[in-house]
């Protein structure tokens, strides 16, 4: 179920490149590469897992409310992450042509889908 989940967003987005359900303890749930990219997604995850509870708690601290959100933009690639809830975040991964927009509406749409299926 999440594998469908994670094409579908992927599949959907030009430009997108893989996907990834991961845990903050760096474990992965589920990836989607499509076919030819040589992404290791699972560690992409987990180095940003670590970055994530930074992300949080810097807004806790600043009194901001709850992180959603998170891209990082790099020369070769866009990461767009999606925080689910306090255990869990979707990623995606975009090429530097790709749609970041529609990776950032895509994740967006389909947070509530992985959430029910995580409970």
């Amino acid at each position: 179920m999440f594998g469908e989940i994670l094409r579908e967003v992927v599949e959907q987005t030009d430009g997108g490149l893989a996907s990834v359900l991961m845990g903050f303890d760096g474990i992965p749930i589920e990836t989607y590469n499509t076919d030819g990219v040589a992404l290791n997604v699972e560690t992409v995850g987990a180095e940003y897992s670590a970055v994530l509870g930074q992300v949080r708690q810097a807004a806790e601290m600043l009194e901001l409310g709850n992180a959603r959100e998170v891209a990082v933009q790099a020369e070769n690639m866009t990461t767009v992450i999606r925080l689910l809830n306090d255990e869990y975040f979707v990623a995606m991964a975009v090429a530097p042509n790709g749609n970041f927009g529609k990776a950032r509406y895509q994740l967006r749409l389909h947070a509530p889908r992985l959430l029910e299926s995580l409970t």
